[in-house]
This record gives structure tokens, C-alpha cells and sequence, in this order.
């Protein structure tokens, strides 16, 4: 199906939606709804259309560096899966390099190629640290994701101050708890 075919039926189906709640899409504030929220889908999810070559390319050099490498603080926001409803937080990623380096600025595109999509926070989790994983081939690396999730503060259990942690942890970060300490206490504790 061409782009124009895919947009207008997406249109009709958020119409149908706004009929189904009771709504008028013909309603002033909702007449350009269905084109809002098609390309506010398309933008959300464009992670789904993205692979780890194209957001990598050329960002990883050799570079004789062993110790351990963190990018704190990475914003993200993702539409939980079940209920489409956003959440959001961030994510802290670690890696110990073992002869490779990666730019700095492909580990919070990597973060956001696996956020912008249908997703859960636990499988986001791994799918970053794997990514880094395979892509270096690191000694370890360490991912923690801390998020609020609209869909238990907004609806069911209605828990407006939860947050959800997740961790995935590879190679060294695994199997060392020296390497381990490190990362989560560096994590845990602000330096700036």
C-alpha cells in the first residue's frame, strides 16, 4: 500500500475510533485529529523502521581504552504495548571496552531506536545492552532504565509517584560484582 493509502486509512480508522467514544470528528477541535495522531504514530514508532548498521555507521573506532566507558541520563519516551499509552524515564549505559569505542552520541540514538516503538520496558532493556554487545563486543556492558508508565498512573492502579527499574547486565558486568558495584553505584550516585 502506498504512503497516501497507508495515511488515509490510518485517518479512517482514528475517525471510526472518535465515533466509537462518542466523539464528532467533524467537531472543530478534532477535524484534524486523525492526521495528528497518524503522524504522532509514525513518529513514535519509527524505531521499528531503523537497524543497528544504519544508526551505528561509521561511530566505532579502535581505540586501546579497558576502562569502563557510562552515559547517564538518557531521556527516552516509548508507548507501552499493551495499553499504548506512553511512558517514559531514563536509561544509564555502561560498557568496558575491549580494543572498540563507540561515539558517544550513537549510544542515545541506539536508546531511541529500540524506545520509538511498541515496547516494553523489559525487553528495551536488553535489546540496547545487545546491541552495544554486538556491535563492540565489549568485556561488559551494563543498561538500567528507570520509567513512569502512563498506563499505571493514568488508569488502573492509578500509582502517580511508581517508577520501574530494569537492568540488563553482560560479560563482565555480570560476572564480576567489583564491575558491577562500580556501575550501579556510579549510577545510583550524581557527580556533578
Amino acid at each position: 500500500m502506498s504512503r497516501d493509502g497507508e495515511l488515509l486509512r490510518r485517518r479512517e480508522i482514528i475517525e471510526s475510533l472518535l465515533h466509537s467514544i462518542g466523539e464528532d470528528p467533524e467537531r472543530e477541535g478534532l477535524q484534524r485529529t486523525p492526521e495528528r495522531v497518524s503522524k504522532s504514530f509514525e513518529e513514535l514508532t519509527s524505531g521499528v523502521e531503523q537497524s543497528i548498521e544504519e544508526v551505528v555507521g561509521q561511530g566505532v573506532f579502535n581505540e586501546e581504552c579497558s576502562e569502563m566507558v557510562i552515559v547517564k541520563d538518557i531521556e527516552f519516551y516509548s508507548l507501552c504495548e499493551h495499553h499504548m499509552l506512553p511512558f517514559y524515564g531514563k536509561v544509564h549505559v555502561a560498557y568496558i571496552p575491549d580494543g572498540r569505542i563507540i561515539g558517544l552520541s550513537k549510544i542515545p540514538r541506539i536508546v531511541d531506536m529500540f524506545a520509538r516503538r511498541l515496547q516494553v520496558q523489559e525487553r528495551m532493556t536488553s535489546q540496547i545492552a545487545e546491541a552495544i554487545q554486538e556491535v563492540l563486543q565489549p568485556k561488559g556492558v551494563g543498561v538500567v532504565a528507570d520509567a513512569a508508565h502512563l498506563c499505571m498512573m493514568m488508569r488502573g492502579v492509578q500509582k502517580q509517584n511508581s517508577s520501574t527499574m530494569t537492568s540488563c547486565l553482560l560479560g563482565s558486568f555480570r560476572s564480576d560484582p567489583r564491575t558491577r558495584s562500580e556501575f550501579l553505584d556510579l549510577v545510583r550516585n550524581k557527580l556533578r
